[in-house]
């Protein structure tokens, strides 16, 4: 068979499989947006909390637990999880939302370390609180560390939503994983296709706020020197 003989054949299997791809896609991409959500929703604050805490042990403490739950191969977390979960979507985001959230917190916690400690002083003496401090001061300056660890971790999560279809998750694991049952190159071929593009995708788009991050911070860095 030639190759425009491949690409025809390929072409007229993408134009009839187009909805089942799609929705793969949509699935794939939401399945990911709320691993990543909940990490954030736990995992910011949570390293916002670090960032203030003198307390060794609870720091200790929370970062070898996410780096525990960061080691367990993912195969093994999904099986676990089904005596547990069941097969689904739910223990699927389960697991990626545990996966999220050791990048999501280290780069946390590494931006609000990074304030500069008599900057923060200063701002006590003019009688700034502990919250102003973390809003005007800390945050800003935080910023691009944490868009620089949601970006990161919405490709790596991206990735490894294709796994989700082993334990019923949906997304495009699906057509992956069916195309080696079935010994079907187009499926494989797709589904590796379209996940790799959701990736390129959302790390172009995170970028963007990354940059404007970093801008936020050159203003605020501006600011303190000015003051």
């Amino acid at each position: 068979m030639s190759d425009n003989s491949l690409w025809e054949s390929y072409f007229q299997f993408f134009a009839e499989r187009y909805p089942d791809i799609w929705a793969a896609s949509i699935q794939h991409l939401w399945i990911s947006a709320i691993s990543v959500t909940l990490g954030s929703l736990v995992a910011i604050p949570l390293g916002i909390i670090l960032g203030n805490s003198s307390n060794r042990y609870l720091k200790s403490f929370v970062f070898g637990l996410a780096n525990l739950f960061q080691t367990i191969p993912s195969l093994a977390l999904l099986a676990l999880l089904i005596p547990i979960m069941g097969i689904g979507m739910k223990p699927a985001i389960f697991a990626l939302f545990l996966y999220s959230l050791l990048p999501l917190l280290r780069n946390t916690y590494a931006g609000f370390e990074s304030a500069d400690r008599s900057i923060l002083e200063a701002a006590t003496g003019m009688g700034y609180s502990s919250l102003q401090k973390i809003l005007f001061i800390q945050l800003p300056i935080a910023l691009p560390f944490i868009f620089s660890g949601v970006r990161v971790t919405t490709v790596y999560i991206i990735s490894w939503t294709t796994l989700a279809s082993l334990i019923g998750g949906g997304g495009l694991g699906v057509l992956i994983f069916s195309g080696l049952g079935v010994n079907k190159p187009e499926l494989i071929l797709t589904g590796a296709i379209a996940a790799i593009v959701l990736a390129l995708l959302a790390d172009f788009f995170l970028s963007k706020l990354e940059r404007r991050g970093s801008k936020t911070k050159q203003i605020t860095a501006s600011v303190s020197s000015a003051t």
